[in-house]
């Protein structure tokens, strides 16, 4: 058996063209969807990796402007600029890229966020509304695994759905989001005794744990989903995923590749939150029989 690859690439663009005709919808009725994204400190994979979301934003028609602030910003400075930014009716989303400088309360600064501005899905109002099931702005990351089975017609309703990785950003909410989708859920984690018992349980297994081909091919169900969210950076410079990928390839049903893979579709969520949230400023509804990703 080799394994179905699922091109996160094309699933992500998709999701970006849709989001643009929306962007474009709303422009002409005079309301181009904003995101604010703030950087803290000199973090270069930070940088790199606001700058991409910048450029996405530009690619779909939105604007976007990217704050940054020096390391030494003071936890009550970074606090009420975040308040002004709530108070900016140009401004449809929010973003702190995480991390912060190590002494900056960033619940502090999450919570600080209009939960309607909140694209990321990190604010309390909108993680409780995820464990009872109700719509909100969820995580990005996961938010785009769950678009991917879908767009590849993963049965999800009865499966058996394992999670490796408990994460706040991705772990999680993912393993909520499977749960509201009708899934059995399994959350293994650094302490979970004979992680292979339970992997090879999965019908649909997502690796969330940070770390290099921790998943081997003996760890797999034949026939199984795998989606792989890590990103783990190699000695040679090389990235690989958490997924130990040709091995597993030749076992699963379907799998994601690193790079390739989950990583497109964060930004493509990220977008569609933030369309979203500008559609609802303007008073935007569903046209009759029109489907929305967000």
């Amino acid at each position: 058996m080799t394994a179905r690859i699922i091109d996160g690439k094309a699933i992500a663009a998709g999701v970006r063209a849709e989001t643009a005709v929306r962007a474009g919808r709303l422009a002409s009725a005079g309301t181009v969807p904003g995101l604010a994204v703030v950087i803290v400190g000199e973090d270069a994979a930070s940088r790199v990796y606001v700058r991409s979301k910048a450029q996405a934003c530009e690619a779909a028609g939105m604007r976007s402007w990217v704050h940054a602030m020096p390391a030494d910003t003071p936890l009550d400075r970074l606090v009420a600029f975040v308040h002004e930014l709530n108070l900016d009716p140009g401004v449809h989303g929010i973003l702190v890229q995480l991390p912060l400088p190590g002494r900056l309360d960033a619940r502090r600064v999450i919570e600080a966020i209009d939960p309607a501005k909140d694209v990321d899905g990190f604010h309390y109002q909108n993680v409780g509304a995820l464990v009872v099931g109700d719509p909100a702005f969820y995580p990005c990351t996961p938010w785009g695994v769950m678009k991917m089975l879908e767009h590849e017609g993963v049965a999800i309703d009865g499966a058996h759905a394992v999670v490796v990785g408990r994460s706040t950003i991705v772990g999680k909410p993912m393993a909520l989001m499977l749960l509201n989708a009708g899934a059995t859920v399994t959350i293994c984690h650094s302490r979970t005794r004979d992680l292979a018992a339970q992997t090879r349980q999965a019908d649909i297994l997502v690796a969330a744990a940070g770390r290099a081909r921790m998943i081997g091919a003996d760890m797999v169900k034949p026939g199984a989903t795998v989606i792989d969210v890590g990103i783990n950076r190699l000695p040679d410079g090389t990235l690989c995923g958490d997924v130990d990928y040709a091995p597993v390839a030749e076992v699963a049903g379907c799998i994601t590749p690193v790079p390739g893979g989950v990583g497109p579709m964060t930004i493509a969520m990220l977008l569609a939150n933030t369309v979203r949230s500008a559609e609802r400023a303007a008073g935007f509804a569903l046209a009759a029989g029109e489907t929305r990703i967000a």
